[in-house]
């Protein structure tokens, strides 16, 4: 079996940024749409918010292989977050998003569930007959062992007890990126939908430059890119811009107005 490119991967060990897009469809005609326009190095299915089955993932996986440029991401819920990123990576899917992390053993989980079973590695998965190895074709092989390797671990920074436990969770072997999340770290201290209060933007900081200290990759969300030059001063280069249901409301919105506008309506 010929271990498998991650361009995601590639990028972080190379030191260079990386520009990711997140969708809630799982129709694998967005992911094409996505790689034809040659843009993205990665696509992060969101499936902490969104319906989906395992046929879905794997046609997924399908869809992101026709492009040897594009990775793929999961952002998985925080239950069953063992069972799912299992089912992810044999899918295809590369690179996971672990939520809703507050302590050291949310984040050792985390990184045992992207990784072998095997002395070195201290992970929990095993040998399956699944898309990721060709079901028949590499199963247990140590392509198979150092493709697991190369996932990215990311871990979502975004509750109250992820900063109490800031510096140990970072302190995982195996953590590659975070990211903080501001609605659940502001409801998660009592301040719901307060995403600017100080309390919340000095949060922000603070995981920032923890992750700095230690090497981790911190990972910020934009809704254009537009928003991305006060990041990239603070020294940011991982970005993930826009969301698919974004765009089509902003669209719709946008459209619809303008031209209920020319109508007299």
């Amino acid at each position: 079996m010929e271990k498998r490119r991650n361009v995601l991967r590639e990028l972080i060990d190379d030191g260079k940024p990386t520009i990711g897009t997140h969708v809630h469809s799982m129709w694998p005609g967005i992911a094409e749409v996505i790689g034809h326009a040659g843009t993205m190095d990665y696509i992060e299915f969101s499936g902490e918010y969104a319906p989906y089955d395992l046929f879905s993932l794997e046609n997924f996986g399908r869809a992101v292989d026709l492009f040897p440029q594009m990775t793929s991401m999961i952002k998985i819920d925080q239950e069953p977050r063992t069972y799912i990123s299992v089912r992810a990576i044999g899918s295809g899917i590369q690179n996971l998003l672990f939520t809703d992390i507050r302590n050291v053993a949310d984040a050792e989980e985390c990184v045992r569930a992207a990784r072998a079973e095997t002395p070195e590695d201290g992970g929990i998965v095993g040998v399956g007959m699944r898309r990721d190895v060709g079901y028949v074709l590499g199963a247990g092989s140590s392509e198979y062992v150092q493709q697991l390797r190369d996932g990215v671990v990311a871990l979502m920074i975004e509750k109250a007890g992820a900063i109490e436990n800031l510096e140990e969770i970072l302190s995982v072997e195996g953590v590659d990126m975070i990211q903080f999340g501001p609605a659940d770290y502001a409801m998660s201290i009592g301040k719901p939908g307060q995403f600017g209060d100080p309390a919340v933007r000095g949060a922000h900081e603070r995981a920032i430059a923890a992750a700095m200290e230690r090497g981790i990759r911190p990972r910020v969300e934009l809704a254009s890119f537009e928003q991305a030059k006060p990041w990239i001063d603070m020294g940011i280069r991982d970005f993930c811009v826009g969301w698919d249901v974004r765009v089509i409301y902003q669209f719709c919105r946008r459209e619809g107005e303008e031209l209920a506008k020319l109508l007299g309506r």
